[in-house]
């Protein structure tokens, strides 16, 4: 079982791990909000259980809008999350219990520690899996709070305890209620809970080409690289291969899940902006606001677009970093909340993509100046550097490869 709630950056990677497991003779149950049944379904194989949350609904509620404007603070951050979860937790918890039963190897985030409980709950093996590095170490921060680094190494290693006590203290309440009434086990402490989850085994679906590991990670602590899923099968429309034969390679647009305080103006802000820059655009969005020189598209896949790409604009995603990043493209960051300062960051950091640009802070001016040295030489180099190692990488395998070895040992 595989739970997967979250945006479709954070399904796709378990599409594609339980593609690789089931391929291997394995059956695969993803847990995930009902917008993506089609997407999983569409997985053959793949069996689908449906979640109450749908992440799309909860980031345009207002209290979604709120979480958007937390930024990188990382107490607002946590306190945003349980304030949008806190109407659905008890269902999803209930959902959750009912989509593992059968499970013989539960795989979760350790929000929460949910793979600790279901595996106590079924008496079967559980293992974390870590989108961003989540894992304490004295090297950096944890992502959520960059500014530990300015007290070194000891608080780098406490900003992961820090975060992880903050979110198990916010959601205690509501699992150790599901504990008691729903799995028949015994409430845990803040120090139970903490011990117990730092055993367990750890797939980080990240790079060590992007996150170098840390020498502190411990054997249980598996670097895989990241799991991308392709859509071999997908077609374009003969509108977006006409487009993209008529000029130079455009640049992409699109923040994901992530929703803008008003977005026609951001589209027209964003537009400007690439004409300023003399480039063409592909716009996630409505087809009918295409322009001549601006593509709107439905969602497309990034495996099969980013390649075609001159560079890319997006929020800092996980899964949406990695793909660009894999792509060989150059990236303009522009983060809302979240993780996605700390991709952001990386992106820079690695020389390929210029300093990022805040989402709150969108101006037409701020990223026409950045737009005009996205595509330069330099960034072009590193991100072309940086592809060749991450297409030479199979994250899944490597995370099938660790799981078949934990489940015989």
């Amino acid at each position: 079982m595989i739970f997967a709630a979250g945006s479709r950056g954070d399904v796709q990677p378990c599409l594609a791990l339980g593609r690789e497991l089931i391929r291997q003779g394995n059956r695969v149950r993803v847990l995930a909000s009902m917008r993506y049944r089609p997407l999983v379904v569409g997985e053959d194989g793949i069996d689908f259980h449906p979640l109450v949350a749908d992440p799309a609904e909860i980031i345009d509620s207002a209290e979604g809008r709120k979480l958007l404007e937390t930024g990188s603070n990382p107490v607002s951050f946590i306190l945003g999350m349980r304030r949008v979860l806190r109407p659905h937790i008890t269902d999803l918890l209930e959902q959750t219990q009912v989509g593992a039963k059968g499970a013989d190897l539960v795989l979760a985030p350790s929000f929460g520690f949910l793979g600790m409980h279901l595996g106590q709950f079924l008496g079967v093996p559980h293992a974390i899996v870590h989108f961003q590095p989540s894992q304490p170490t004295r090297k950096f921060p944890h992502p959520l709070m960059p500014a530990a680094k300015l007290l070194g190494s000891l608080g780098n290693r406490l900003s992961f305890d820090a975060v992880d006590a903050g979110s198990w203290l916010m959601f205690r309440p509501f699992i150790n209620e599901w504990r008691r009434q729903g799995l028949n086990l015994p409430a845990l402490s803040l120090r139970a809970s903490m011990r117990r989850i730092r055993r367990a085994p750890v797939l980080c679906a990240f790079s060590p080409s992007i996150v170098p590991r840390p020498p502190d990670w411990g054997g249980n602590v598996h670097m895989t690289g990241f799991w991308h899923h392709e859509q071999p099968f997908w077609e374009p429309s003969r509108q977006l291969l006409d487009f993209l034969a008529d000029g130079p390679p455009p640049v992409y647009f699109g923040f994901g899940s992530m929703t803008p305080k008003d977005p026609a103006a951001t589209s027209d802000l964003v537009r400007k902006a690439l004409r300023r820059a003399g480039l063409r655009g592909v716009l996630a969005g409505a087809p009918e606001t295409s322009e001549p020189d601006m593509l709107a598209v439905r969602e497309t896949p990034h495996d099969w677009l980013f390649p075609r790409m001159a560079a890319i604009i997006h929020h800092g995603g996980a899964g949406t970093t990695a793909a660009a990043l894999r792509a060989g493209k150059p990236s303009l960051v522009c983060p809302f909340f979240g993780d996605q300062f700390y991709w952001a960051d990386r992106v820079h950091a690695l020389g390929a993509g210029p300093k990022p640009l805040p989402a709150r802070n969108l101006t037409a001016s701020d990223l026409t100046r950045r737009l005009r040295i996205l595509t330069s030489t330099a960034y072009a180099d590193a991100a072309q550097r940086i592809g060749r190692a991450l297409s030479a990488e199979n994250g899944v395998s490597q995370a099938c490869s660790v799981l078949n070895t934990y489940l015989q040992n």
